[in-house]
């Protein structure tokens, strides 16, 4: 999915644009304001994230020429706070309005509801396949070669981050904090241990290297 952010104040710009490609989201994010309008068409986003008060122009103004030429979600992220604002955003075609400072995970879930209602977002993905092994995260299990191994929820996590990056060594941290992120606590020692478990459960199925370690780097499939 990709996002569009106009915002003309850099630090917030950089903080959304990091945000965002950390959701997997394809992120635009330009720095310029001249001709915002076509180049929010040429590059055919998803959604737009758009301020109000921009160098030389409103964002009102943004939404009402984008309105006209596309239906494309277009959310308000301001610091304009007043209801007459947040009233004028919508009825010039807004489809939300967020005030800063906002909280990321409450931004993050506000846009995954603009992006649902809009019939934009993917079906989310429930089997991932890799070097002929399947994750299958609705039934929390593993297939290969005919045979079947449950899973439990941590190792299926931890799986499931290999899994969404394929061929790319991921961090030891980024696996914690993906855990934490989902609310199931693991510390570093505990991390060992499970993937010791994952290795042991690929194995009974004839998969011995299928989870690669460099040390000081990460784990990969």
């Amino acid at each position: 999915m990709h996002i569009f952010i106009i915002e003309d104040e850099q630090l917030i710009r950089c903080e959304l644009k990091i945000l965002l490609e950390n959701a997997l989201y394809r992120v635009t994010a330009p720095d310029s304001f001249d001709s915002i309008v076509p180049q929010v068409l040429a590059a055919r986003p998803d959604l737009v994230l758009l301020d109000v008060n921009l160098p030389g122009l409103s964002g009102f103004d943004v939404c009402t020429q984008l309105r006209q030429q596309t239906e494309t979600p277009i959310i308000f992220l301001t610091s304009r706070t007043g209801p007459m604002d947040e009233l004028s955003g919508l009825l010039k075609g807004g489809d939300d309005y967020i005030t800063k400072p906002y909280q990321a995970p409450v931004l993050l879930a506000r846009i995954a509801a603009v992006l649902k209602r809009s019939g934009n977002m993917p079906k989310e993905t429930t089997l991932f396949t890799s070097n002929g092994v399947t994750l299958d995260i609705a039934k929390c299990c593993l297939s290969c070669r005919g045979q079947n191994v449950d899973l439990t929820k941590n190792e299926m996590k931890i799986l499931h981050r290999l899994f969404q990056n394929p061929g790319i060594f991921v961090s030891r941290m980024d696996l914690i904090e993906y855990l934490w992120e989902n609310r199931i606590y693991i510390d570093d020692n505990t991390l060992s241990v499970h993937v010791a478990k994952l290795r042991e459960k690929l194995k009974s199925m004839g998969m011995r290297d299928f989870i690669e370690t460099r040390r000081g780097v990460g784990y990969r499939i």
